[in-house]
């Protein structure tokens, strides 16, 4: 009975009932055409690191700036921010190894260097990493010339996009076996290495910055960033260990053996004065390692395994960090517009509220009659707040439907155009180069739940209104 006469009181107020649907569809319509689009950019971020370059959890050494895989997330800390060693490299991993839910582990030591080929010089960063678990975790990174790094190996890995930069520049196209020649200066001085080209790939959806990563061996990061490499035992003659202990006088008076041959000079001065360099051919099985990350099954709650690996790490001066930590700036404010975006709808749906209550109190106004005369007739407070309340229901759900309705329509339609995107940036958003939308139910379910719950809050104040409407109005009216 309530539902047939709601029914008949929205058709009868039909302006009033429609002015108040159509400003709940559009209210509900851009709650849910936004976070659609802000959605979709965060999935095809999430997509693009987590297979390409962050995995799922990242560790690092704590620290008071908060840290991306190449630097500080501030950009006034970043140009000066030197990213730390990695402490109790092995007694972390053992930790980690023990985790369940794991798909993958590797490690990686970062930098940013210049590079030089064939006369083009540009600022890169340097992705240090452990070939051999390495690739192996990353679907994301697709091989499009040469091969990948071996483990042990010196060598360099290039972007397919940076390729065609450079040829771009120089009119020549670099060829695998090319040398590349990195540079870096700092507080540890000038540092130059050189690497050949091992291979050119691609990032299935590449980010922001990813195109201007280069990926190699993790001594010559090391080298140029001047991290001093925990070397295997360097045996050395008697006569080189006295020279390491010996007093300064000692050594200046001291007689030399010049019918020494030159292999065994070579071999002792060689190990004496470059036993830092001797270091860097080590193949090495912990420490000095900037970032420990792991990829985890689809099954494991990342926040849930990040809250119980922090507890473990803390003796160690460890963090473990999502993905959009990770991963820098650009990931983080994605997350910060999303906020700023319904931030912003709540001062939309306050102003929609505001003008709704206005339009049902006109309603409610014009109604005095029958609802002193409903009163008169015994109808209890329950049963004209819920009329009230079931009329603006059925115009709120009807209106969420309608947005929803509408919010599907423009995402065909758009898909529908293969709108081209030519901004680097907004292309990386949306994970390629044409403008394609997604209809993401669990959206859609939020902006209907939106509009429900707009309905029960316009309702409020006009009930309380309503029930203080006594039958004698309706005699004055009537």
């Amino acid at each position: 009975m309530v539902f047939f006469l709601a029914l008949r009181n929205i058709t009868r107020n039909i302006i009033n009932s429609s002015i108040v649907t159509l400003l709940i569809t559009v209210i509900c319509f851009l709650f849910f055409i936004g976070n659609s689009i802000i959605e979709k950019s965060n999935l095809s971020l999430h997509q693009a690191f987590i297979s390409s370059l962050t995995g799922d959890v990242v560790l690092q050494k704590k620290s008071d700036v908060n840290m991306n895989l190449f630097g500080a997330n501030t950009p006034i800390i970043d140009p000066f921010f030197t990213i730390p060693v990695f402490p109790a490299y092995d007694a972390i991993m053992d930790i980690v190894k023990a985790e369940k839910g794991i798909n993958g582990i590797t490690s990686q030591v970062s930098g940013k260097a210049y590079l030089d080929l064939y006369g083009v010089r540009e600022p890169v960063l340097l992705c240090g990493v452990d070939a051999q678990t390495y690739f192996s975790m990353f679907p994301g990174i697709i091989l499009e010339e040469g091969r990948f790094l071996f483990t042990g190996e010196y060598g360099a890995m290039i972007t397919s996009e940076r390729a065609q930069k450079i040829e771009r520049l120089s009119g020549e196209y670099p060829q695998i076996g090319d040398p590349l020649l990195f540079t870096s200066g700092g507080t540890y001085g000038f540092k130059i290495r050189e690497a050949p080209l091992v291979g050119i790939f691609s990032y299935k959806n590449p980010g922001l910055f990813m195109n201007e990563i280069i990926i190699t061996d993790p001594q010559t990061v090391r080298v140029l960033n001047s991290i001093q490499v925990a070397a295997s035992e360097v045996n050395l003659s008697d006569d080189v260990m006295f020279l390491l202990t010996a007093d300064i006088d000692d050594i200046f008076n001291m007689e030399i053996n010049y019918q020494s041959t030159e292999e065994e000079f070579s071999a002792d001065f060689l190990q004496f004065w470059l036993a830092e360099s001797a270091a860097e051919d080590t193949d090495l099985t912990g420490g000095d390692w900037n970032f420990i990350i792991i990829s985890l099954d689809n099954s494991k709650n990342t926040k849930t395994f990040i809250n119980s690996l922090n507890k473990k790490l803390e003796p160690y001066g460890v963090v473990a960090v999502d993905w959009r930590v990770s991963a820098g700036i650009f990931a983080i404010l994605m997350q910060l517009i999303q906020v700023l975006f319904n931030v912003g709808m709540i001062l939309v749906c306050i102003a929609g509220i505001i003008t709704v209550i206005n339009i049902i109190l006109i309603s409610v106004f014009r109604r005095t009659r029958e609802i002193g005369t409903l009163r008169a007739m015994g109808a209890s407070d329950l049963y004209i707040s819920s009329l009230i309340l079931l009329e603006n229901l059925v115009l709120s759900v009807f209106a969420g439907a309608a947005g929803i309705l509408g919010g599907f329509i423009f995402v065909k339609c758009i898909n529908y155009l293969s709108v081209e995107i030519k901004n680097e940036l907004i292309s990386s958003l949306f994970g390629g180069s044409v403008l394609s939308l997604e209809f993401i139910p669990h959206i859609a379910v939020i902006s209907f739940l939106l509009a429900a719950l707009l309905g029960i809050i316009v309702s409020i104040y006009p009930i309380r209104v309503t029930l203080k409407i006594e039958p004698v109005e309706a005699v004055r009216q009537g």
